[in-house]
């Protein structure tokens, strides 16, 4: 006997009284979002948000677990792979581009928060990002970095020593 063509075929996770995909977005994009911006740029961010999505619904109903922790390992993940291959790719050019100095111009050293995050140095932005942006422990940010809890427990304070002092408009060497 065939199924009826009238009758609904329920979801998986709708079934074993899961919600919806739908509302896990809702319910986590904000924090996928400082995540993938803390990384990237905007534009590149906006990129990264969509794919971790986009893996997260693909992986859906076989997923059960910390569903938060889940989409901030996942939006790491994606912000590394843009990372990379931004890396990789060559701009070719007959002639090195002319770059304005910012030395010698008072008040030139006006950062947001974005864009101060993105002069520290992975380590330190990806520890600042998960624990401070998206308040992930420690015991966590040392997994999705590779390190050890005391590890990126330094990794965060001295981003954020680092930020304070670029947008106190202060160097630090």
């Amino acid at each position: 006997m065939s199924a009826s063509p009238t009758r609904a075929i329920r979801p998986a996770n709708l079934a074993a009284g899961r919600a919806p995909f739908e509302r896990v977005v809702e319910e986590h994009g904000a924090l996928v979002w400082r995540v993938c911006r803390g990384m990237l740029v905007e534009h590149d961010a906006e990129d990264a948000w969509s794919e971790t999505f986009l893996a997260a619904m693909r992986a859906w109903p076989a997923f059960d677990g910390n569903t938060a922790g889940w989409l901030v390992t996942i939006a790491h993940r994606k912000a590394i792979d843009v990372l990379r291959a931004q890396a990789r790719t060559a701009i070719p050019t007959d002639e090195l581009p002319e770059t304005d100095s910012r030395l010698g111009v008072p008040g030139d050293r006006d950062l947001d928060l974005w864009a101060a995050l993105q002069l520290l140095p992975p380590r330190q932005r990806a520890a600042v990002v998960h624990h401070h942006l998206a308040g992930v422990p420690f015991t966590e940010v040392a997994d999705l970095t590779g390190t050890t809890p005391a590890a990126a427990r330094k990794a965060a304070s001295d981003g954020v020593q680092r930020l304070r002092a670029l947008l106190a408009g202060k160097e630090i060497a």
